[in-house]
């Protein structure tokens, strides 16, 4: 009986091994997880404030650690509604209306999530651009995003002037993208790491720019500054925290906008604002949250808090676009209106394609989602 035990043991052993050389290899030889630091790298950012032990790491202490049992208990509770009832619909644009946006003044056009096609001063900057279906590295995994088209494809895309991206987390840097854009993009600005991934994709690595947190450059008159965020980042479970996250302020001759990228709520959204401040528009995460990552994404009430902190006359919440959490579709927006309210803080929402304009007396604020939910699909009927 001992030997069959033993047997056994040494069945269930190598089969462990196998999955684990399996996944390795799959890792290693899967180009859409990219590529993690060099040892010259490391040793390169070992000096810097925000790197340790191999590692970059947020300034103020606080686990970046989910509590995977309470994980399982939120799965069996979550919300039945996470994504609406149907394909929620969206204003289409094309190359033409681009160029007409770029002769005018600042445009906002966001295409769900976190992805936005900015037109300041002329130029056009694309932040995160994650324009493919799933937000994963395996197709069959992920969950699809909210619309069944983007208001532009990929292909349609004209010249961009910057790509601008803030971690490398899937929702964030997609390669599918990066290869479609790499080859009408001038200049990629990336905090420290990104540009690794970039490189094994394709990307020449004289048109990457990186940058550290509080670090700035000015391209074709436009200014960026790399800002912090509290996040974390990483594609694989061995590259974990070897690139840097951050948010970005973007300058032009006239107007600020801030792009917060994804984290937590802390202080350096004050310092942000008084460094850099007062902003004419963010651009800020308000989705995807859950106490159990609280350190990771801000509630829809911190999130008007730290527009509050930024010193911002408009909020433009990302929320929309993918299903990454256990909440209703719908509740950031609602709960960050109500804070907004209270706070007496100007938001407007757009629809996915539809522009903000800057210094326009008028924004968007249309209810548009309440249309894709089943609570007021069902209210129609009954009339």
């Amino acid at each position: 009986m001992r030997k069959i035990f033993e047997m056994v043991g040494i069945i269930i052993v190598g089969i462990l091994g196998i999955i684990v050389v399996v996944a390795i290899l799959f890792i290693n030889l899967n180009p859409r997880f990219g590529k993690g630091l060099s040892k010259a790298q490391k040793k390169e950012y070992a000096t810097l404030e925000n790197f340790h032990n191999g590692k970059f790491v947020n300034l103020k202490s606080g686990s970046m650690k989910m509590n995977y049992r309470k994980l399982f208990k939120e799965l069996k509770k979550k919300s039945p509604n996470t994504k609406p009832t149907k394909n929620i619909l969206i204003e289409k644009i094309d190359s033409i209306d681009i160029e007409n946006y770029s002769r005018s003044v600042t445009h906002v056009v966001w295409f769900g999530h976190s992805t936005f096609l900015l037109i300041i001063d002329g130029k056009k900057i694309l932040l995160d651009p994650m324009l493919s279906e799933k937000p994963s590295p395996i197709s069959l995994l992920g969950t699809s995003r909210f619309s069944n088209e983007l208001p532009i494809s990929s292909e349609k895309l004209p010249f961009i002037d910057i790509v601008v991206l803030s971690h490398d987390h899937y929702d964030h840097l997609d390669y599918e993208s990066i290869l479609k854009l790499k080859n009408k993009v001038g200049q990629f600005i990336t905090p420290l790491g990104l540009a690794n991934h970039l490189v094994k994709w394709g990307v020449d690595k004289n048109r990457i720019i990186e940058l550290n947190w509080w670090e700035n450059i000015e391209y074709e008159n436009i200014k960026l500054t790399c800002t912090p965020a509290r996040h974390f980042s990483g594609r694989s479970i061995f590259d974990r925290q070897t690139s840097l996250w951050c948010s970005w302020a973007i300058e032009g001759k006239n107007e600020k906008l801030f792009f917060s990228g994804d984290g937590g709520y802390d202080a350096h959204f004050k310092e942000i604002g008084e460094k850099l401040g007062p902003f004419d528009i963010a651009l800020m995460e308000c989705g995807q949250y859950n106490t159990n990552w609280k350190h990771m994404h801000m509630m829809p009430e911190e999130t008007a808090q730290a527009s509050i902190d930024l010193k911002s006359k408009l909020v433009l919440p990302i929320w929309g676009g993918f299903s990454l959490a256990f909440h209703h579709w719908t509740e950031p927006i609602e709960r960050l209106l109500r804070k907004a309210k209270e706070l007496n803080l100007c938001v407007t929402t757009p629809k996915i394609g539809e522009p903000v304009i800057l210094g326009t007396p008028s924004f968007p604020a249309e209810k548009w989602w309440i249309n894709f939910t089943e609570k007021d699909n069902n209210k129609q009927k009954q009339n």
